[in-house]
């Protein structure tokens, strides 16, 4: 590389990070919960909290009840709800528990309460197979010797895990006994996971909640009214994105996706005087920020930028308006920075786009952007319309300088239920133990954030099938074979943006952890992946 492109390069990576944050303020998001970036260190760890001033005092999980302490999920024959001590009761019990609650002044906050939303004999049932177990076992048996069935062992392991309070292994168990269809042995370890879990417990204990959600979801074959439940239960939108901009803030994995992508566009765009980005989906379009600040700083002057942005009416609510809000937010930026911009605004799914949406101009070099958008973009095993590849074959007839891919590194696509289950809960475990570290666990927001963030997500993969089921992520090396049969070849990523998103990181926690394989980037928590970033051309 030249000594003046390194230059130009070094520059923008540098303004990429660097961003002078009085300057942007206005053209982000609304004004939240101040946020104290004060870093609170323990050990060598350099673990950082952060704490939300101002913050709403109000807690609640998926439909909140704020005047009798108890967490609405939905409404079916087997619902499943949240008391106030983070539990998951069944709908008669918290028909009770209202009542307890309304006859009892001094009732405040309400009281653990167990329960089955599915039988109402768990516990004659346990009782029965302890005896059994007994009979055939003796009353000292500790081991399972050779004579025993493999149902008997299995029994056994169980027992074992609800005796140890051992929680995932619980989670398992379970997940195994829907996958057979074994109601009598689902229905049984619901019942005990419901006296395991809590919203405001350890990471496990709160995921835990979401996962027993999905599966009784899946057992009554509701998963998709409650996943719709949900978009519809939604808090008040800036209450949303509220939500959102905090997960923005307490974890890196959109500020490492954003950033990989922008350093990928800059690099591409370096000499270029019209720039075209096509954003898949633009939601608050906050990622557009330090990219337009770093253009501003190119040495010889900006380009003129145009941003096609994307996004179905899911976007919109959160934004509390169309996608012209995102446009003007923008424009104000660009102005501000004397960067020449315009904006179109393409409101529409990704199913829905064709060509004739892009406006594609002669003379312009494009960019497009796929950040944590194309999973949701269903693909041959779900409709024949395939629209995960057309998307991708489109965009290469478009000729494009560079094309950005940010994903979850997780295997949920086509695999069946039970697997499916293991990696959800392997892959969100590391995601709420994340979490768990930057985020004090007292704190009412965390739940709200895990709930309206992170749980809807967790309850469709677990709960739903076919198109009903969107959350379809795939690892990297899928998504690999995908675009080089649409025509791409890799595009490499820039040392130097590599470098500030190390810098990122240290302001997080040392058990982050940046790898560099095969040209791409992957952001993990300890041992493992969870985002992968990578570009194409």
């Amino acid at each position: 590389m030249q000594a003046s492109q390194l230059h130009t390069t070094s520059v923008m990576a540098s303004r990429l990070y660097h961003q002078a944050k009085q300057d942007i303020e206005p053209y982000c998001f609304p004004q939240f919960p101040a946020i104290d970036r004060s870093l609170c260190y323990s050990g060598s760890t350099h673990e950082s909290h952060f704490s939300l001033k101002n913050s709403h005092e109000h807690c609640c999980t998926l439909e909140s009840s704020s005047a009798n302490g108890s967490y609405v999920v939905y409404n079916s024959s087997s619902t499943v709800s949240f008391s106030a001590n983070g539990s998951p009761m069944s709908q008669q019990d918290f028909q009770s528990h209202q009542s307890e609650l309304h006859h009892s002044p001094d009732n405040t906050y309400g009281s653990p309460i167990s329960g089955s939303c599915i039988t109402d004999d768990a516990s004659d049932l346990r009782d029965k197979l302890r005896e059994l177990e007994t009979v055939m076992l003796g009353p000292d048996s500790d081991v399972i010797d050779s004579t025993t069935s493999p149902a008997m062992a299995g029994w056994r392991i169980v027992m074992d895990a609800i005796s140890r309070r051992d929680l995932k292994q619980v989670l398992v168990s379970c997940a195994k006994a829907v996958s057979d269809n074994d109601l009598l042995m689902a229905q049984w370890l619901m019942d005990e996971l419901r006296g395991m879990v809590s919203v405001s417990g350890e990471p496990i204990q709160r995921l835990g909640a979401y996962l027993l959600e999905g599966l009784v979801a899946r057992l009554a074959s509701s998963g998709n009214s409650i996943y719709k439940a949900l978009r519809c239960k939604e808090p008040a939108s800036a209450d949303l994105l509220s939500y959102m901009h905090i997960l923005y803030e307490v974890c890196p994995y959109f500020k490492f996706g954003y950033m990989s992508a922008n350093g990928a566009i800059a690099e591409a765009m370096k000499d270029e005087d019209r720039v075209h980005i096509i954003d898949f989906q633009i939601a608050q379009g906050s990622q557009w920020i330090t990219l337009i600040q770093a253009f501003a700083a190119r040495p010889g002057g900006p380009p003129h930028i145009r941003i096609t942005g994307i996004d179905d009416s899911t976007s919109a609510y959160a934004r509390g308006g169309d996608l012209n809000i995102v446009g003007k937010r923008l424009s104000k930026l660009a102005e501000h920075f004397k960067v020449p911009f315009e904006f179109h605004a393409a409101a529409m799914s990704g199913c829905e786009v064709q060509e004739e949406h892009l406006h594609i101009r002669p003379g312009e070099a494009l960019a497009v952007n796929f950040a944590f958008m194309l999973h949701h973009m269903p693909d041959e095993s779900v409709s024949t319309e395939n629209n995960r590849d057309r998307l991708l074959r489109l965009v290469k007839s478009l000729s494009p300088k560079v094309v950005t891919l940010v994903e979850q590194e997780s295997n949920t696509n086509t695999a069946p239920f039970f697997p499916r289950f293991l990696e959800t809960l392997n892959y969100y475990t590391a995601m709420f133990e994340s979490i768990d570290v930057t985020l004090p666990r007292e704190r009412k927001e965390r739940i709200n954030v895990e709930q309206h963030c992170l749980a809807r997500d967790v309850v469709n993969i677990i709960a739903c099938e076919g198109p009903e089921r969107v959350e379809r992520h795939e690892v990297l090396g899928k998504w690999r074979s995908r675009f080089r049969m649409a025509g791409f070849t890799p595009y490499p990523l820039s040392s130097l943006v590599n470098a500030t998103i190390k810098t990122l990181l240290e302001k997080y926690s040392d058990r982050y952890r940046l790898e560099e394989k095969d040209g791409a980037l992957y952001l993990g928590w300890m041992n493992r992946d969870l985002v992968a970033s990578c570009a194409w051309k």
